[in-house]
């Protein structure tokens, strides 16, 4: 995937905990490990609102662009 979740890294930066963050944007741990890991498809605004009020951060400090590392040829199967 192209888009890439830096929660981690805000995380280490602000020296906070994933529970601690967890209880203060209100989302459970398992969909906080969802988001980090890479592994959702969505995010509401809501959520990243709250995400970036807890880190004190901007939405660009979250997430990042970075193209796929394929070639682009597609393979026929």
């Amino acid at each position: 995937m192209a888009i890439i979740v830096n929660i981690d890294v805000m995380l280490a930066k602000r020296k906070m905990s994933v529970t601690e963050l967890s209880e203060k944007v209100g989302i459970t741990m398992a969909n906080l490990s969802i988001l980090k890991n890479g592994k959702a498809r969505a995010i509401r605004f809501s959520t990243l609102e709250k995400l970036c009020e807890a880190l004190d951060c901007q939405p660009g400090d979250l997430l990042e662009y970075r193209p796929d590392e394929e070639d682009g040829s597609s393979s026929s199967e």
